[in-house]
């Protein structure tokens, strides 16, 4: 048998059911089952078996159902289940009040899994209500040929007394239980599979970062005998995806800094004197980024930096100042026609905003501005007034793009179709970077033979740990301040009892002009047939009770995410000339939307959003130098959402809001880990910065050495794999 072959067999003889559930957990090859970890270990008493048990401990036992029965209690006449557990070292009693069903769903001879509370005194001790897992592991789910080549080998130190310290949890589906991938993995144990895997991870940095090799780390994660076993595998496994990532990353900077940028022509005095023409002054940080990037177009390489902002710190000026230096660069050899930016936006309310502040500032400037959505195409200036944008066809307005008369182009991911060609594509400015793929990314990346100068943005703050890990091809300028002017949100959290508070607030905010956001978590109300009633607040049911009940004078709209684009723009239309008073909206409104006259927030269901959400939606009201207020109304108070909510409230900003949820919740609230391939331990080893710059760090040295991994074969394999769930959408 050739080196690998075992690991990378896939499953067969299995039952359908079976194949399904371990397909829906990514378990196709014996590699698969083995990088499958347990989501939790389960403590099993002194000894893991029956004789050892003891009263009032909690623990979890393997054994046999003997005798499962139902009878009655003698005075209250209550139906009880039992059933005896037994194993090798004695039998216990199992007992389940009112739950007589129980019985009925137990055989005796039954191989079972059981949780629970030991009750009673004495001799009398029993198992009062436990958990069971009654999945059998019969000899057909299990076939010793899926794992061996006919020699059966026991890991060392593995047996019965081991297996009873800590019991392995697995995430699990329908058809396959965590008792089953126990019996899984152990068959895959016994056959020597995971010697076999090579280690992706170089001998050298095992041993100057002291980290269990691959075939040990397995081992501690499946079947530790104590904590340390599997926080330490749990640690070298961090490190490794980690790890892996980065090297993909450093690939991929390495490539894309090989390539040459098309030159841009740095005019400074024309630069400030476009900047000088905003109807506001630059701060001290915007100033900083747009210098720092066009320092990046004076390099021959293309930029690949990521600007991270606070919601309000002027991103949108930054991008506009330095695509006005690329707009304004004419092509090498040529005397008309100017090199071009493609500005890319995750919505289309966003996008159009984006073209109308665009339009504001470039008004001007005779530079022509095009926008592209999926329901239409406009261009600035329109040839019958200057001042105002016309629309046109779609094949007209990619006919003009293609022929470079177009220097600007704002859109959605109509950006990135194929039948959009750019002529001298220079410049490509990504807003809300974590809302796209990295395949979207790479798309609009490679949209000119020559690589144009690549801008990320954010206005969701993530920890550095996070940026350095999801972003670490990309250079990392911060936008840490303010407009001048601008007052600090006030913030408040309030209960049931003091909700009128709240909407005093927005009567006083309506009485001096002013406009009002409300958030809901649901669009419509649950159908009462079809689905349970649920406390969440639906935007319809709650602008109808607004209007009658709270806010009868004032004029009420509603904006969710299965409007039509054509009706969502007709309601931020009115919202924005001022004809509605308060819009009730899901957090379609999270991302970009602004209506400075908007100066008051309410969020119902406030524990129901993610922190980074929470300040986004916040965000909405700090669009001018008005005193802004928000309100987070939680539908239950609990210790967890008190945490949360307090924390919200008194954050200074949005970094300082950024590594709190880091730490309280993990790094998958703030960047879905799915979206990126990116497992649950390597996001919450985010939470260890010096993890992830050794993992940084050592990643670019090994690219750097040998940038094809030629001479590192099985981190080859490895990072190819994080480049393929990196790409997963």
């Amino acid at each position: 048998m050739n080196h690998g072959d075992l690991v990378e067999r896939h499953f067969t003889r299995l039952k359908p059911e079976q194949q399904r559930a371990l397909a829906k957990l990514g378990i196709r090859t014996i590699r698969d089952l083995l990088y499958h970890f347990p989501a939790r270990y389960e403590n099993a008493g002194p000894t893991g078996t029956i004789a050892g048990v003891t009263a009032g401990a909690e623990v979890t036992l393997y054994g046999t159902v003997r005798k499962p029965d139902v009878r009655k209690t003698w005075k209250s006449r209550r139906p009880i289940a039992e059933a005896w557990l037994e194993d090798a070292s004695g039998r216990i009693k199992m007992t389940w009040f009112s739950q007589p069903y129980i019985a009925k769903s137990l055989h005796d001879g039954m191989q079972v899994k059981v949780s629970g509370r030991i009750a009673g005194e004495g001799a009398k001790i029993y198992l009062a209500n436990p958990e069971i897992d009654k999945s059998p592991v019969a000899p057909e789910d299990i076939h010793t040929s899926l794992f061996t080549n006919g020699q059966v080998r026991l890991v060392q130190n593995l047996d019965k007394s081991d297996l009873s310290r800590l019991y392995p949890v697995y995430p699990e589906s329908k058809g396959v239980s965590s008792l089953w991938l126990t019996h899984a993995v152990k068959k895959a144990f016994e056959a020597g599979a995971h010697e076999q895997i090579e280690d992706p991870i170089p001998a050298d940095i095992l041993a100057r970062y002291k980290l269990p090799s691959l075939a040990a780390a397995l081992v501690f994660i499946h079947r530790p005998r104590r904590r340390a076993d599997y926080e330490g595998a749990r640690k070298r496994f961090a490190f490794e995806e980690i790890f892996a990532l980065q090297v993909v990353m450093q690939q991929r900077r390495r490539e894309h800094l090989a390539e040459n940028a098309l030159p841009v022509a740095v005019d400074r005095a024309a630069l400030a004197g476009f900047i000088g023409s905003f109807p506001f002054p630059a701060t001290s940080a915007q100033q900083n980024a747009i210098d720092t990037i066009v320092s990046d177009f004076e390099q021959r390489h293309p930029m690949l930096r990521l600007l991270e902002g606070d919601v309000g710190s002027g991103k949108t000026a930054v991008a506009a100042a330095t695509a006005y230096l690329v707009a304004t660069s004419l092509p090498q050899g040529r005397i008309a026609g100017t090199l071009q930016v493609a500005y890319l936006c995750p919505t289309e309310i966003l996008a159009k905003q984006h073209f109308s502040t665009f339009v504001s500032y470039f008004k001007d400037h005779p530079i022509p501005i095009g926008l592209i959505t999926g329901s239409e195409c406009r261009v600035f200036p329109s040839k019958v007034r200057y001042e105002e944008s016309a629309k046109i066809s779609k094949p007209a307005f990619k006919k003009r793009v293609a022929e470079g008369t177009i220097p600007v182009v704002i859109g959605t991911h109509a950006l990135v179709e194929k039948s959009l060609a750019f002529r001298y594509f220079a410049y490509a400015i990504i807003d809300e970077q974590h809302r796209f793929g990295v395949s979207h990314r790479q798309k609009l990346s490679t949209k000119s033979a020559t690589a144009p100068h690549l801008l990320s943005m954010t206005a969701t703050p993530i920890p550095r740990t996070l940026a350095l890990t999801l972003y670490g091809d990309l250079d990392l300028t911060l936008l840490d301040q303010m407009p001048s002017g601008r007052k600090p949100i006030k913030t408040e959290v309030l209960g049931h009892e003091r909700r009128e508070e709240a909407y005093e607030r927005v009567r006083a905010e309506l009485a001096a002009g002013r406009q009002a956001y409300v958030i809901c978590p649901r669009i419509d109300e649950p159908d009462p047939q079809k689905e349970l009633a649920l406390q969440a607040k639906s935007v319809t049911a709650e602008a109808a009770r607004l209007q009658r009940e709270v806010f009868p004078e004032a004029s009420i709209g509603i904006l969710h995410s299965k409007m039509k684009p054509a009706d969502k723009e007709a309601v931020m239309r009115r919202f924005e000339k001022g004809d509605i008073d308060i819009l009730v909206a899901t957090s379609v409104v999270e991302v970009g939307v602004n209506v400075p006259n908007a100066t008051v927030i309410l969020i119902e269901g406030a524990e129901r959003f993610g922190l980074a959400q929470l300040h986004q939606l916040r965000g909405r009201v700090i669009r001018s130098n008005n005193q802004a207020y928000c309100f987070a109304l939680p539908e239950s108070y609990g210790t967890a959402t008190k945490e949360r909510m307090k924390a919200f409230a008194n954050a200074k900003d949005g970094f300082e809001l950024a590594e709190y949820d880091l730490a309280l919740r993990g790094a998958g609230e703030l960047a879905g880990g799915r979206q990126w391939g990116v497992s649950d331990i390597a996001m919450e080893a985010l939470k260890n910065p010096k993890l992830v710059e050794a993992a940084r760090r050592e990643a670019a040295r090994v690219v750097s050495e040998d940038p094809g991994l030629k001479n590192h074969p099985a981190l080859r394999l490895r990072a190819a794999t994080s480049d393929k769930e990196m790409h997963l959408e």
